[in-house]
């Protein structure tokens, strides 16, 4: 039986960047997506299930994939649509709403892919801050 998958998009952009740690932190909040699901699905009390904060790491991974300098200025849009679809997945939650958590999923995947895929594009490198 093959679980669900919220993150296809950032998982396969993750892959083909070469963003390990990204891809990382995008299988741990897949985990947990699934597991808010589950109890969504089960009409269950809502439970948070470690997603916020798996979502946060997941971002923080992407910001410096991206380069913080490029997430905070040219990919201010994508950072925040990321954040916009975080805080509708969040109410989705505390509402129990199923569809509106699957809906918030596909804009906060769709955010964070097109966020690794532009800098991919653009040449990654370019765009990091120099540590």
């Amino acid at each position: 039986m093959r679980r669900p998958t919220f993150l296809p998009l950032t998982t396969d952009a993750a892959v083909h960047a070469g963003a390990h740690a990204v891809l990382h932190r995008a299988t741990e909040a897949d985990r947990a997506a699934d597991a808010c699901w589950a109890t969504l699905l089960a009409g269950s009390e809502a439970s948070r299930c470690g997603l916020d904060a798996r979502l946060r790491k997941l971002s923080e991974a992407t910001s410096v994939y991206v380069g913080t300098k490029w997430w905070f200025n040219e990919g201010s849009a994508y950072r925040r649509r990321v954040a916009r679809a975080q805080i509708c997945i969040e109410d989705a939650i505390t509402e129990g709403d199923g569809s509106e958590f699957a809906q918030a999923f596909m804009g906060y995947d769709h955010a964070m892919a097109s966020a690794l895929v532009c800098t991919d594009e653009r040449g990654r490198g370019k765009h990091r801050a120099r540590l």
